[in-house]
């Protein structure tokens, strides 16, 4: 674990989404001794409730309801994590097209009307967004060290809708800087994000363990893939805030290399590996015990085939998404990863869960959550 930089937080906090995967994350950060008040609005907040803490039920995209929240808990720093969870395969295209208007309506809207109602209220002092580092990727290239001078991208070069709200989102976020008065904004985009109750990466890959599925790789590995342990996430964006709130004590602007506000930044762990070495950490944690000689290899261009085959038919059944598509194809075979120095000299990041440690956190949590059931102890 790396030291911590100095990041007490030591005012009003309103998280944004702080019943959920990373949301929560952060508060139990903030929670640690410091003297913050903190409080959450969440669409429903029955969900992984912390002491210590003030929650609201409100919906992003109702001004009157946000408005309400903001003149009741009167933040000086919100930080905005709220987003819907990306579409599972296996829906109709009814479904993926619902799910592209729920996208819009939070990810756009809901920002939008956070960003409108802080700056209204005006006792905002510090916004935080959560990005995603898919804002920048179309999907198909290789991404390799990629920082932000690389382009938010839109359709049709941006295929995926999700990437794209939330790109559009982040500008939102961004322009506003000091367009209300002295709130100060900015933007983190964290890539391939797990850990204790990820509810989509990590349980996907202990469902493929527990249905013996760890002898079969796709493609050949040679594709540095980045993910970032769950905490490390949050404490960025502790010390995000942080940075905010001691622009807004400056008497003068900071220099262009030395600022927060206005700007992005990749979060990763720092520790881009080979994709399906992460993966088969992840299991070897879960006990699997599957030697490098044991696995079938299946290459791109034949997971493609078989993928493009399998997809067909199940468009001839009526429309629905197979657990195999072309896109897992690619992502299992695509090089991605990013550059954090820009977080490291700015925000002064380093991570303070390392990758192995994150995975056992991230395990042992599904372990325990279960009763070990499907996930054996590594002996």
């Amino acid at each position: 674990m790396a030291p911590d930089k100095p990041r007490n937080v030591s005012t009003s906090v309103l998280v944004i989404g702080g019943c959920g995967f990373l949301g929560h994350h952060i508060v139990s950060q903030l929670l640690e001794p410091s003297t913050a008040k903190v409080s959450v609005l969440d669409l429903r907040t029955t969900h992984n409730r912390l002491p210590n803490c003030t929650y609201y039920d409100a919906d992003i995209t109702s001004p009157t309801a946000v408005r309400e929240v903001l003149q009741k808990a009167k933040p000086q720093i919100i930080i905005h994590t709220a987003s819907p969870p990306v579409f599972n395969d296996g829906q109709s295209s009814a479904q993926k097209n619902g799910a592209k208007q729920l996208y819009y309506k939070v990810n756009v809207e809901g920002t939008r009307t956070l960003i409108e109602q802080a700056g209204e209220v005006g006792c905002v002092k510090a916004f935080v967004y959560t990005s995603s580092a898919s804002v920048v990727h179309d999907t198909v290239s290789n991404l390799v060290n990629a920082d932000e001078r690389w382009p938010i991208l839109r359709a049709p070069l941006q295929r995926e809708y999700y990437s794209e709200t939330k790109g559009i989102a982040e500008e939102i976020v961004l322009h506003a800087n000091r367009k209300y008065r002295d709130m100060l904004t900015v933007a983190l985009r964290p890539a391939g994000i797990y850990g204790e109750g990820d509810m989509q990466f990590t349980p996907n890959l202990l469902k493929a363990y527990e249905k013996g599925q760890t002898k079969f790789q796709l493609g050949d590995n040679d594709n540095l893939f980045d993910t970032t342990y769950v905490g490390n996430v949050a404490y960025a964006h502790i010390l995000a805030a942080v940075a905010l709130m001691e622009t807004h004590a400056l008497t003068t602007e900071p220099l262009d290399h030395e600022k927060v506000d206005g700007e992005a930044f990749f979060i990763t762990n720092g520790q881009p590996v080979y994709f399906w070495d992460f993966v088969r950490m992840v299991w070897a944690e879960a006990g699997d015990r599957t030697e490098p000689g044991q696995v079938w290899v299946i290459g791109k261009d034949t997971g493609l085939m078989l993928a493009s085959m399998v997809e067909w038919a199940f468009w001839l059944a009526g429309g629905w998404t197979p657990n195999l598509t072309r896109q897992k194809v690619k992502y299992s075979c695509m090089t991605r990863f990013y550059c954090i120095d820009k977080a490291r000299r700015r925000l002064g990041y380093e991570p303070r869960w390392g990758l192995e440690e994150g995975v056992k956190r991230s395990v042992g949590w599904f372990r325990e959550r279960d009763g070990g059931k499907g996930v054996e102890k590594k002996r």
